[in-house]
């Protein structure tokens, strides 16, 4: 029995182990399944005052050690989860402790908008590294910038290849790709290339955080399908502003996509009452039965991030699964 735990840990040469976290086991099972290792034993446990425990019950002395988790809701809890297991790897020799994190929570934080803020998601870059961290592999961060945080090697995985993919194999006619905000023109002209198509852009402000008002739209999108593209959706307030504009300025057909399913609040109640067909997403988040919706499609990014571990393992480049081709 030792001896055959011992072969399936070894991968192209390599010792390899693969852990999951709490927040993400699905995804875990499924990257695992993929590559073709079973998920290593973790033990999580809380005391009674909250504190978080975890327990290894097998070796990683010499391993390339993945480690997958979403710091999503609850966020603080899946951080600590997260560090607490990279400090218990390294005190056990691990020989690398690399990262998934196909959602990092506190990624909105990554810049100093007012007097006296913090730039938090610098500040999640330094726990992971202080831990131990030897690398990190995400998906769509918010700010690109946030690869600049680290000083450890970091991937950042795009989900739009996935999406494109999708929407392409629905053969959508007189499409328009609909930036929901200025900041998010980069990603719609990507998406917009893939499907040589326009592009338009809501012009919004915002009087407070998670409240959305839409002023103009900037595009002609009358009889076209519209396709909303964004990173996330959080409380899903700027994509109901946005797909009723874009109904109201005589949009035919309204389809909404992103990576992160953050659904926070009654995001999924907006959804279903704005004029959307569909929402399109990925498994980055893993969502309860009660933030499933008739309209959501989610798309699994599992075969992507385990091809970048096989990469990773094996010394080899994974910039060429970020392109996207038609």
């Amino acid at each position: 029995m030792v001896l055959r735990w011992f072969v399936m840990a070894v991968f192209h040469g390599s010792k390899v182990k693969l852990f999951a976290l709490s927040s993400n086991i699905q995804l875990a099972q499924d990257i695992a399944d993929y590559i073709g290792i079973p998920l290593s034993k973790c033990e999580v446990t809380h005391f009674a005052d909250g504190e978080i425990s975890i327990n290894i019950p097998e070796t990683v002395r010499g391993h390339k050690v993945f480690v997958i988790q979403s710091t999503c809701n609850p966020v603080n809890e899946h951080i600590m989860e997260l560090l607490i297991m990279i400090d218990a790897l390294k005190r056990a020799s691990a020989r690398e402790v690399n990262i998934v994190i196909p959602y990092y929570g506190y990624s909105r934080q990554d810049r100093k908008a007012k007097a006296r803020q913090p730039i938090s998601a610098k500040l999640v870059a330094n726990l992971l590294e202080v831990a131990g961290a030897t690398r990190v592999i995400s998906m769509d961060l918010h700010a690109p910038q946030i690869q600049g945080f680290f000083d450890i090697p970091i991937d950042n995985f795009r989900g739009m290849p996935i999406i494109s993919n999708y929407i392409l194999s629905k053969n959508l006619e007189n499409v328009c790709v609909v930036s929901p905000d200025h900041g998010g023109v980069a990603r719609a002209r990507d998406l917009a290339n893939i499907l040589q198509s326009p592009i338009a852009i809501i012009d919004k402000m915002r009087p407070e955080p998670n409240v959305a008002e839409v002023m103009n739209i900037i595009g002609r999108v009358k009889s076209k399908t519209c396709i909303i593209v964004d990173d996330m959706i959080d409380t899903a307030g700027s994509i109901f502003a946005a797909a009723n504009a874009l109904a109201e300025a005589g949009a035919k057909d309204i389809y909404a996509c992103c990576t992160h399913p953050v659904f926070s609040k009654t995001a999924p109640q907006l959804l279903m009452e704005a004029p959307i067909k569909e929402v399109i997403c990925t498994n980055t988040i893993e969502l309860p039965k009660d933030k499933v919706f008739p309209k959501l499609v989610q798309l699994s990014i599992a075969e992507l991030l385990g091809q970048g571990i096989i990469n990773i393992i094996d010394d080899q480049g994974v910039s060429t699964l970020f392109t996207c081709e038609r």
